[in-house]
């Protein structure tokens, strides 16, 4: 009780000369989840109800969703004997000028494994294959009606960039939002799965209903693929943070994978922000910077990168977009602002110029 009044009065004496401690902040929070959809996103999925609904009847709305909407790309390429990508944008607007300032428009893509590589001098790359998933660009919004990223702050003419929305993989609308379909009416495209938006600058914007493909990536180029971590849920210490734990025997009990003692005591009776406890693990966004692309198929659209860290489980979305690092920026003109022309399915493989190919001699014996 005394020493309660005495800080009281060294508080009053002291007045405004009290200076509380700097918090401690982690960028945890940064990187949190959104627990609700972004502001240019809609509701999605509907309730779903048993209609019943025949084969016959099914082929005859499907008939009709095709009139409304076009038909899926995936149905097009079929028709067209995946020889050629269906071109839905102005084929007049040409092939633009490129400049290292000017930012092209990514692609959504699926993860789906890991392979190794071997170079010709016989090292050993591990690569994980990324599928381009049926891309199309919904809508462009320039700079004055999207709201600019925090994080383009520090980048060259960040005020004037514009955003794609683009969007992977058809789905059937009867399951789909009324508000969620009119994003897509105007492109006229078959409503998508999945959507996200990429920041471009004012000349690299494309038409709605624009295709993008593997073709707008040549091997040897280095790119950011951007996805979220496997969720793991809610986890301790020791999974968390790979605390040791405690000992097994020793009078230890039930305490043999907490945290123990985390100093909260004294003064400071508090927990402080950014101590390792246990809470949920994983299902944060990560980007991988400056992967390159040794390997690309323009058959099925898959490409292979560097390393085996790509975020995310196998099958889960990334995103893919030019490299931002200095040193690894392109240094030749790409394909700008997309590729425009015919997709050539002879050589269905491409390979970096160092990668050994499968198909080739490894070693030759020489007859005297």
């Amino acid at each position: 009780m005394i020493q309660s009044v005495v800080f009281q009065l060294s508080r009053l004496r002291l007045g405004s000369c009290i200076v509380p401690s700097p918090q401690v902040r982690c960028k945890g929070y940064l990187s949190r989840p959104r627990l609700r959809n972004p502001y240019w996103n809609l509701r999605k999925e509907r309730t779903n109800t048993e209609d019943f609904v025949t084969a016959e009847n099914q082929h005859f709305v499907n008939e009709l969703v095709y009139d409304k909407y076009g038909t899926p790309a995936l149905i097009k390429s079929i028709q067209a004997h995946a020889n050629k990508f269906i071109q839905t944008y102005d084929p007049e607007d040409g092939i633009r000028p490129w400049s290292p300032h000017t930012r092209r428009c990514g692609v959504i893509a699926r993860k789906i494994g890991q392979y190794p590589l071997w170079l010709k001098n016989g090292k050993k790359v591990r690569t994980t294959l990324l599928q381009i998933a049926d891309n199309h660009v919904i809508k462009y919004m320039p700079h004055e009606e999207c709201r600019p990223q925090k994080n383009l702050s520090r980048v060259h003419n960040s005020n004037q960039y514009g955003c794609l929305l683009v969007g992977a993989e058809s789905t059937n609308p009867s399951m789909l939002t009324k508000e969620y379909c009119g994003i897509f009416r105007d492109a006229g495209v078959v409503p998508k799965k999945n959507i996200m938006r990429f920041m471009v600058s004012p000349d690299g914007a494309l038409a709605p209903g624009t295709p993008l493909n593997i073709s707008r990536f040549r091997v040897g180029e280095y790119v950011d693929v951007r996805g979220k971590t496997v969720d793991h849920g809610f986890q301790g210490v020791v999974k968390r943070h790979g605390y040791k734990g405690m000992p097994a025997s020793h009078g230890v009990t039930k305490t043999h994978r907490r945290p123990g003692n985390i100093g909260g005591g004294g003064e400071k009776g508090r927990v402080w922000p950014g101590t390792k406890m246990p809470g949920h693990m994983g299902n944060r966004w990560r980007v991988l910077k400056g992967l390159r692309i040794w390997r690309t198929n323009a058959k099925y659209n898959v490409m292979w990168v560097q390393g085996s860290s790509v975020p995310g489980p196998t099958g889960g979305l990334v995103y893919i977009y030019d490299t931002i690092l200095p040193l690894r920026k392109l240094k030749q003109a790409p394909p700008f602002p997309t590729f425009c022309g015919e997709v050539d399915t002879t050589f269905e493989d491409i390979w970096y110029e160092q990668m050994h190919k499968f198909k080739d001699e490894t070693i030759i014996y020489k007859c005297d």
